[in-house]
């Protein structure tokens, strides 16, 4: 418990403690980091202030690389799987717009998940700006999702022949990006074999201000001051790897992408284009595998982030129309593979 305490009054004034300690950033983006701290200590403190008083998870260190650990948290549901020896696998990356966020702010989709479709869901953490930019992020989750497919057996009996992935906003381009992983994709028995997304950042080729605004976006946009702060991660690497999946997965090719693909689109977003133009293009492309399909849940009124605020604000049982739509592909994805779920 003292350590998750220590680990979360971190979190929350890290963008102060950054901007205060950290030398090798502009003044552009430390004056914008102290500006977001009450808007951090807000977000992150509503997210985790339950999670210290009630968990239905562990918290884990994965060692991923010599000397490189990273927070996990782990939900085991209780409940009967029949069809195969192990669980299933799945992953989840958090929101945070590379510059901060924390697994704690979607822990009710992972026990949603874990308790719905029998898998052991790995919520983990990784590196962020400005302090860490590309590609730090996008290592983490490579390292990580290789520490599970040599481990996850072993230590929770979860099966990375059966792996999904998920993830919200940029963690929904780390849930594309580790499928470059030659080990994520198909014929290999530990191939991504699903994902499902969140508002993901899917192509940095754009700067956040350059992206096409829908005609419903607010005109006067109160986010528009920490716009370069969301682009801190990208931005230094943006010209040398301006064709790299790994930063910008609407490149990934189709072969490379696992069969099912589900994207929660809400439609006050400056992602729409990008993630209905990446559907279109992996619908209509040929390709070697019968059935391999991008679906989109597309909610016209509602906006970024919507999934993360408090339900008095969206209703959660709006929030359930993507739960219950990423639950349902998941448990397709695992009926296809033999495995069944009982709570």
């Amino acid at each position: 418990m003292v350590s998750s305490i220590v680990h979360h009054l971190y979190t929350w004034f890290r963008p102060s403690l950054v901007a205060i300690f950290y030398r090798n950033i502009p003044w552009a983006l430390r004056w914008r980091l102290l500006v977001f701290q009450p808007a951090a200590l807000l977000t992150y403190s509503i997210a985790a202030i339950p999670c210290l008083l009630y968990r239905s998870y562990t918290v884990e260190y994965l060692r991923i690389a010599p000397g490189r650990h990273v927070r996990a948290l782990v939900f085991e549901a209780a409940g009967v799987g029949r069809g195969r020896a192990l669980r299933p696998l799945h992953v989840n990356f958090h929101a945070g717009a590379f510059m901060g966020g924390l697994p704690e702010g979607h822990a009710y989709f992972d026990q949603l998940v874990s308790e719905h479709t029998g898998a052991v869901v790995v919520d983990v953490d990784y590196r962020v700006a400005p302090e860490h930019v590309f590609p730090a992020a996008v290592d983490d989750a490579d390292a990580t999702i290789k520490w599970l497919q040599d481990n996850a057996e072993e230590r929770w009996g979860a099966d990375p022949a059966l792996m999904t992935t998920s993830g919200f906003s940029a963690g929904g381009n780390l849930a594309f990006a580790v499928t470059q992983q030659k080990s994520c994709q198909a014929p290999s028995p530990t191939s991504i074999k699903t994902i499902t997304t969140f508002y993901a950042v899917i192509d940095f080729r754009l700067s956040p201000w350059e992206k096409p605004h829908p005609d419903n976006m607010p005109k006067n946009d109160p986010a528009k001051v920490f716009l370069p702060l969301f682009d801190a991660y990208a931005a230094p690497a943006r010209a040398k790897h301006f064709e790299d999946p790994r930063l910008s997965p609407v490149l990934s090719e189709k072969e490379s992408l696992p069969e099912r693909i589900l994207l929660v689109v809400p439609g006050i977003d400056i992602l729409v284009a990008e993630q209905t133009e990446f559907a279109e293009r992996i619908n209509n492309e040929d390709g070697s595998r019968e059935g391999q399909r991008v679906e989109i849940l597309h909610e016209k009124d509602l906006f970024h982030g919507y999934l993360e605020v408090p339900d008095i604000v969206v209703k959660r049982d709006v929030k359930h129309r993507a739960y219950d739509k990423a639950i349902q592909v998941l448990k397709e994805t695992h009926r296809k593979y033999n495995w069944a779920w009982s709570a």
